[in-house]
């Protein structure tokens, strides 16, 4: 049962996983908030989230779902609860890398209405604001129980950690955090 738990909710958020690593390696150019300022004069949101990694996070994290939706019809993982067809995975994947993707952006809006500079750290809010991003558009097609989001916050804390450790070795992050 907990192995089950376990692999549905990698397979469910492994888009927007894809989704926000795809956004960070294949990002730069234009920031969305066009280097504009909010109404307290600090940056909308910051260059770290551009038109670029947006597109192909969306993009890399919707054809993750297409090749999640060609493995479960052809059965090689059985029944899986929460999926139907093929269509009905990349349509899923395409809210969950969107979510993904705006819930990272929400989340640097936050950091700069907390004086908190592009780069530096805030615990939980860095690691979680993605995947509460993926669950709530996620949750628009595809409910799931409570016990998979729980599962899922948690297995990000760990799968963060270890990804920014790796995006860090290989050069593509400034830090390892």
């Amino acid at each position: 049962m907990f192995y089950k738990l376990l692999f549905e909710s990698l397979w469910y958020i492994l888009p927007a996983y894809v989704a926000n690593a795809s956004a960070c390696i294949f990002g730069g150019g234009t920031p969305v908030d066009l280097g504009k300022n909010f109404i307290d004069g600090k940056r909308l949101i910051g260059d770290g989230v551009t038109y670029r990694g947006c597109v192909f996070g969306i993009l890399c994290g919707t054809l993750v779902g297409l090749i999640q939706g060609i493995l479960v019809d052809f059965n090689i993982f059985g029944s899986l609860d929460f999926y139907g067809t093929v269509l009905d995975h990349v349509i899923l994947a395409f809210f969950l890398s969107t979510g993904a993707i705006v819930g990272d952006a929400v989340g640097s809006f936050i950091k700069r209405r907390l004086n908190i500079e592009r780069g530096r750290p805030a615990p939980l809010l860095d690691q979680l604001d993605f995947v509460i991003g993926a669950i709530a558009f996620g949750y628009i097609l595809a409910p799931i129980p409570h016990e998979m989001i729980i599962t899922i916050c948690l297995i990000t804390l760990f799968v963060h950690l270890l990804g920014n450790i790796i995006a860090y070795k290989l050069g593509v992050k400034d830090i390892w955090w």
